[in-house]
């Protein structure tokens, strides 16, 4: 998986947006609360999100994976490579941190994103 690959599967999430955080990472929000950041501008590319409570110790102590600096306390991993990992898990992963992430948007946020 690269850059790009990550950011298609991001943005087919509905209400998703995508912006630069600090000067260098690329950040995919719903609801202005992120659920995947891209380190950009380094070697290589690393990638953080959200996992569930359940997952977090195992995928945590998975190849390549670490918990996420900054991030750890709300379950959130880093891949050291995003190449590491083939596209169905990126699917899977993505779409499960959106997920994880949109269902604790208030309800009124969630109806004025129009995502149920």
């Amino acid at each position: 998986m690269d850059i790009e690959g990550i950011r298609v599967i991001c943005l087919e999430m509905r209400g998703a947006s995508e912006d630069i955080k600090w000067e260098n990472d690329l950040v995919f929000s719903v609801g202005q609360k992120m659920f995947c950041v891209v380190g950009l501008n380094q070697l290589p590319t690393t990638a953080s999100f959200k996992v569930t409570d359940e997952e977090f110790e195992e995928i945590s102590n998975w190849p390549n994976f670490k918990p996420a600096p900054y991030v750890a306390k709300y379950k959130w991993v880093l891949i050291e490579d995003i190449t590491k990992m083939n596209k169905a898990d990126w699917e899977k992963y993505i779409k499960q941190s959106y997920n994880l992430v949109k269902d604790k948007l208030s309800k009124k946020l969630r109806k004025q994103l129009n995502l149920g």
